[in-house]
């Protein structure tokens, strides 16, 4: 689980912002919204609002692009991380960026912070703690010489051949964690942490994120139960009471295979493969509807966005109650009728055990219904004078402003609480 998340300079954050999943001393709607684990009393909700351009979305793209770092690391020294330091001033954009995360991986705790560049990353380190706290690895860069210097803490031991075999696959603008993914050694504090990054916290989930391909896939693997989808997809209304999943082999088009290889750049297996073949698999996903008795198959692409999206959401739902994950999702309401919007939230919430959902909306319908939010699940983006984004929690604001009686919604729509836009008048003067 994630306890919390720091980030400096990265996007629209300028100073240290810090988005938190420790609960609060409120007992309010403990059994669905609390997962205990080391000690901690951990949310599994957050969900962040805000004016366009105010950095909800930027806050997302700092907890991807740290997931990134950590399991796809550059492969040449030369290349650039792919990131913008705050531009809305004239320092910024030459110091470093920090990302910083404190997550539970199998009942121990582990803190990582690094500090980085878009040429090198130019430090880090990661803590552990089991019965107390104790430093696994700091790493440090030589900018000058583009040279890598690791060392473990006092309880992990090491040789010095694994130290130096380590350092060398670790180039200047990867992370110790990329390369010990290109290092053929074992070290078990590291194999943990990436197991987090890979397993627990899943990429970010995008409005444009086509999700049907995806789902489909694990259904067809077997990951994921098609009657579950089915029973999810009942619950919400959209009178589906079958997925019809079939594959089909269709000719390749003319000059398919001079594209593949431009893209390429090289002919490979996997292309001389499909020639010998000369034929493509394609998916055709179709729903069954059932009415008056009857059931009629309509293909997906017939089926509206919404429909669509919710089916993706289905899978991710089943997802988050059958293992444990972290899922990140931008602009949740997207597509989704409000009351949809609140059954998504609310399944998640009473059926799983140890997931996580973090996610950006619009949707301020469940601030007027404290039945289903706590205070400290609410978070804000609001922009300073900078253009910078400052991120807050409902939970942060005193009984001066935030009573057990407010409603939060009209308080919200009046502006107490800022994270809104500041909209000017209608009227315009055009040349």
């Amino acid at each position: 689980m994630i306890i919390n998340f720091k980030i400096r300079n990265f996007g629209s954050v300028k100073d240290e912002q810090i988005l938190s999943f420790e609960a609060d001393k409120s007992t309010h709607l403990e059994s669905h919204y609390i997962i205990n684990s080391c000690g901690y009393r951990l949310l599994k909700l957050g969900l962040i609002y805000g004016a366009n351009a105010s950095g909800k979305t930027t806050i997302l793209k700092a907890l991807e692009f740290l997931r990134d770092l950590v399991l796809d690391p550059e492969e040449k020294k030369t290349d650039e991380l792919d990131f913008s330091p705050f531009l809305f001033d004239n320092e910024t954009p030459n110091k470093s960026t920090v990302l910083a995360i404190e997550f539970i991986q199998n009942n121990v705790k582990y803190d990582y912070e690094v500090e980085f560049s878009r040429q090198s990353i130019i430090s880090e380190k990661l803590d552990h703690y089991q019965t107390t706290k104790a430093n696994v690895f700091k790493r440090t860069t030589d900018l000058k010489n583009q040279f890598t210097e690791i060392k473990f803490g006092s309880k992990i031991k090491k040789d010095k051949t694994f130290k130096k075999t380590l350092e060398s696959n670790t180039l200047w603008n990867n992370t110790v964690f990329g390369g010990f993914l290109k290092t053929n050694i074992d070290f078990y504090e590291l194999n943990e942490a990436i197991d987090w990054f890979r397993n627990y916290l899943k990429p970010l989930v995008y409005t444009r994120t086509k999700l049907e391909g995806y789902v489909t896939s694990k259904i067809d693997k077997k990951e994921l139960s098609k009657k579950d989808i089915v029973s999810i997809l009942q619950k919400a209304d959209l009178h589906i009471s079958d997925i019809l999943i079939e594959e089909e082999e269709q000719e390749i088009p003319q000059g398919f295979f001079e594209f593949l290889e431009k893209q390429l750049e090289t002919s490979d297996d996997r292309v001389e493969k499909l020639k010998e073949k000369g034929k493509i698999s394609a998916v055709n996903i179709g729903f069954v509807h059932t009415v008056n008795g009857k059931d009629y198959t309509l293909p997906i692409d017939l089926e509206s966005l919404g429909t669509r999206r919710y089916y993706g959401f289905a899978g991710l739902l089943a997802l988050l109650i059958k293992n444990n994950h972290l899922i990140p999702i931008d602009e949740l309401e997207a597509s989704l009728h409000p009351d949809l919007y609140v059954h998504f939230i609310l399944s998640f919430l009473i059926n799983s055990e140890n997931s996580q959902l973090i996610a950006t909306t619009h949707n301020r319908e469940i601030l007027g219904n404290k039945d289903i939010f706590r205070n400290d699940a609410i978070w804000f983006t609001d922009k300073c004078e900078s253009c910078s984004t400052e991120l807050y929690s409902l939970a942060d604001f005193d009984t001066s402003v935030v009573r057990d009686t407010t409603n939060v919604l009209n308080a919200y729509k009046s502006g107490k609480l800022s994270g809104k836009p500041n909209l000017g008048d209608f009227y315009f003067e055009l040349d």
